[in-house]
């Protein structure tokens, strides 16, 4: 199976980037509704519909679910592009219709699509609002859980870009967790099959991204949705969409997301499950926060009239500005740096830093400033 040309293929070419709201999806759904597959469920807190998009007869039902932050768009941008495949006519396509019945939220949180945040419009975190349920995004994602019975269930999320692949020096491009479903951190038979399931998609994509996928942290939390719904019996996989080198719109990123969804779902149809699933799963290595956008090595400053040579970071702010999201680079931290890696190095070489504040970098700064007065960094970039 030609992964690559599958994508090329079925990308949704008319969402691109970081900011989807749900004005940019409703066409899409629209179009893709050929078969009454798309329903309204509720709406969101400022009354936005929010919508289900069921497809499929099969016997296995899968629940998919993207946007639950709303900051976090690189889902179902995939998500998209893997309905797209379901409508293509192909033996795949019909292969993947017959053994599954697919209901997929594309987006939960349109409120905070729209503002560009990750909690809904009344501040709250969805993915902490398993138990409690107090808002109205939350109810229906659980709604819809218990009326469908999913047999796996695809929690898909974006992580930022301090995120490597253990002390690689890679970026964690995808992270994956089956998550625990009690404090323990047991492995029972749903969470097995999330396992399973994680270590053959793994297992393909380092064909693609070698080294650049993480697993995620396990700590067992009943708060969010995953550990939830790992609890109530339905194999849970988490999908954390990250940093591709310099992807900043995620549209590699989003190209991997939808690989391992094809991925998951021809290893489940062919029933193709790895042997030793576990110990495959545990061998891939741990996401770690160890990643700056920039640093900045061997930097001469002058603080309070003493020369020294530092290092110091940089770490992009996603800011909605008139409906775009700008990237603006802050300074984020002074010193040795040992351990840490940048998706963007620069060895200053022992060059003297300025800015318009004075002659040493503050933390919360935007990443203006000259070395040697001639070399000029412009929100974190240098320009020679």
């Amino acid at each position: 199976m030609n992964l690559e040309q599958l994508y090329t293929e079925n990308k949704e070419q008319s969402i691109s980037g970081r900011y989807i709201t749900l004005e940019n999806i409703e066409p899409i759904l629209n179009r893709l509704n050929t078969n009454n597959q798309l329903s309204i469920i509720g709406k969101s807190v400022l009354e936005r519909p929010i919508y289900k998009y069921q497809i499929g007869k099969g016997k296995t039902k899968i629940f998919l679910w993207s946007q639950m932050h709303g900051n976090e768009s690189t889902t179902t941008k995939a998500l998209f592009d893997f309905i797209n495949l379901l409508h293509s006519g192909t033996d795949l396509a019909k292969q993947f219709l017959n053994t599954f019945t697919f209901c997929a939220i594309p987006m939960l949180n349109p409120d905070g699509a729209t503002l560009y945040t990750r909690a809904n419009a009344n501040k709250v975190d969805l993915n902490r609002d398993s138990q409690d349920l107090t808002q109205p995004e939350s109810k229906l994602l659980r709604a819809v859980f218990e009326e469908f019975q999913p047999d796996y269930c695809f929690n898909l999320h974006d992580q930022r870009t301090i995120f490597g692949v253990a002390d690689s020096g890679k970026p964690a491009t995808l992270s994956f967790l089956a998550p625990a479903y009690n404090e323990a951190r047991e492995v029972n038979e749903s969470r097995l099959k999330a396992i399973n399931l994680i270590a053959g998609i793994n297992t393909v994509l380092q064909q693609y991204i070698p080294n650049q996928v993480g697993r995620f942290d396990d700590s067992f939390n009943i708060d969010c949705i995953g550990d939830t719904f790992q609890f109530l019996g339905a194999a849970t996989i988490l999908f954390e969409a990250g940093h591709f080198q310099e992807d900043y719109q995620r549209e590699e990123t989003r190209k991997y997301v939808y690989m391992a969804l094809i991925t998951s779902f021809t290893t489940l149809c062919e029933n193709d499950i790895v042997s030793n699933g576990y110990d495959k799963y545990l061998s891939i290595p741990q996401n770690k926060v160890v990643f700056y956008d920039f640093i900045y090595k061997n930097v001469k400053i002058n603080y309070d009239g003493i020369e020294k040579i530092t290092n110091f970071a940089a770490q992009y702010k996603e800011e909605l500005i008139d409906n775009n999201v700008s990237f603006n680079a802050y300074i984020s931290e002074i010193g040795n740096l040992d351990g840490y890696f940048a998706h963007t190095e620069y060895d200053a070489q022992g060059a003297k830093y300025s800015d318009e504040q004075g002659s040493f970098p503050k933390l919360n700064q935007k990443a203006n400033f000259s070395l040697d007065n001639n070399i000029k960094s412009v929100n974190g970039l240098i320009k020679k």
